[in-house]
């Protein structure tokens, strides 16, 4: 009885978290889940369009939200996880009932499931178009701007790729420990296996976690606590290289937000002079935790925006009204900028802007759902302002790199074009890089270094 229980919690647990995704946008990786609940629910979220569409193929009136959310679990259950398919079916009854649905919920969840159990999988429909977002739960609109852009057999391999696990990797802190040291202790101690299933380490500081290693466990060790390593992709490496960083410089990490980036730049040179920003006072405080844990003192955090840049006010600052009154208004965080306060400051700028996250839908699934032309247009607006703000920042001969993790045109190639076209003084360096489609293992990020000209 108390190992239903506890599988009915987790279950709660998923159902909860996949009805506030649905009806208030939250997102499912910051809920807390244990990992099986996260599993179910952030699988639920990857197949949600092709789970509606197999339920409608199964039912004359569509349910309820709950009932459906119910539904899709199960389904899910019972086609893409090792859960028994009778355990899929009462588990999801149970869940019924403890969630206090309608009359007859629990009898039609009942119902469903089981003519799921004896029909199997729904046809798909036969359009190219229409099969492969069904398929791959993705909005239409977005695939068939997937088959206009880079044609059918990526698009179809685009879409796929949205519904797998995102490989997790460990950025080694190598101002703590070693590459060696860290596998011994993580993945021969902890998890104890042969340090041999740990084959993949790139750049001399990632280690891919292997498939099967318990993350939770890693992410609660002391080696963690201390500051020894982070959670990265190593596309994020590929981005910051195009910097071309040399000791002593001043940098701008100018949405740095959740900071791990300008991290990775301090742990690689510890004599740069960063200066890591955020529109969020939330955030600039999240990535002081951050830095506080890595133990890195060559990283300056301000509440900035980018798109209007005041002088700097430092988080202590701003906390003190105090040292509020005593300021003078033109270093005020709301006074007017004055002429070239912030203008030609640092030797390197990182913009990593805000885009629609198209290039990292596997680690963040519920945006593939948010995605529309409209909003794409929106943001690459705001990417062009952006960028046209944060320039000015850049010394002469100093280099920027733009970077979004969304390969789409518009928000990568057709923003930068534009940027150099309206901008003489800046030139591009090199071609563009894009790391997931280099190494599948990699977010799909784009990232183009351009130089202000003498």
């Amino acid at each position: 009885m108390l190992l239903l229980e506890d599988s009915l919690i987790e279950r709660m647990d998923a159902y909860r978290v996949l009805l506030l995704w649905q009806k208030e946008g939250t997102f499912i990786k910051e809920s807390g889940l244990s990992p099986f609940a996260m599993e179910l629910a952030l699988g639920v979220c990857r197949r949600h369009l092709y789970l509606q569409y197999f339920i409608k193929s199964l039912t004359k009136k569509k349910p309820s939200l709950e009932v459906c959310t119910i539904l899709e679990m199960g389904l899910f259950q019972m086609f893409f996880m090792e859960v028994p398919d009778h355990a899929a079916v009462s588990t999801s009854v149970e869940l019924s009932k403890a969630a206090n649905l309608q009359e007859g919920s629990a009898r039609l969840v009942n119902a469903v499931l089981h003519a799921a159990r004896r029909s199997g999988l729904p046809q798909l429909p036969p359009q190219r178009v229409r099969r492969v977002a069904v398929e791959n739960s993705v909005p239409e609109s977005l695939v068939r701007r997937w088959f206009d852009i880079y044609g059918a057999d990526r698009a179809e391999a685009l879409a796929k790729a949205t519904l797998e696990r995102p490989s997790e990797w460990l950025r080694v802190n190598l101002q703590k420990t070693t590459v060696e040291s860290l596998v011994t202790k993580l993945f021969v101690t902890l998890e104890g296996c042969n340090p041999d299933r740990v084959h993949s380490t790139l750049f001399d500081r990632y280690i891919q976690v292997p498939a099967d290693a318990k993350l939770k466990p890693i992410l609660e060790s002391e080696s963690f606590a201390n500051g020894e390593f982070s959670l990265q992709n190593p596309a994020a490496y590929e981005v910051v290289k195009l910097l071309d960083l040399k000791p002593g410089q001043k940098v701008w990490d100018a949405c740095a937000a959740p900071g791990g980036k300008s991290a990775l730049m301090a742990e690689m040179e510890p004599s740069l002079d960063i200066l890591a920003s955020d529109v969020s006072e939330f955030r600039v405080e999240k990535m002081q935790d951050l830095l506080d844990r890595l133990g890195l003192v060559n990283v300056r955090l301000e509440c900035i925006d980018a798109l209007s840049p005041q002088l700097p006010v430092t988080l202590e600052e701003q906390c003190s009204d105090r040292a509020q009154e005593a300021m003078d208004p033109i270093v005020s965080p709301t006074a007017p900028l004055q002429d070239d306060t912030f203008s030609n400051l640092f030797d390197r700028i990182l913009l990593d802007v805000p885009c629609s996250n198209m290039g990292v839908i596997a680690r963040r699934p519920e945006s593939k759902y948010r995605i529309t032309l409209e909003s794409v247009k929106e943001l690459a607006e705001l990417q062009s302002r952006l960028l046209a703000s944060a320039s000015q920042a850049l010394k002469v001969d100093g280099v920027l790199v733009y970077a979004t993790c969304s390969p789409d045109p518009m928000e990568t190639t057709q923003v930068v074009n534009r940027f150099v076209k309206e901008h003489p003084e800046f030139e591009k360096v090199g071609e563009p890089v894009y790391p997931g489609v280099e190494d599948s293992r990699f977010d799909g990020f784009f990232a183009q270094a351009l130089r202000r000209k003498g």
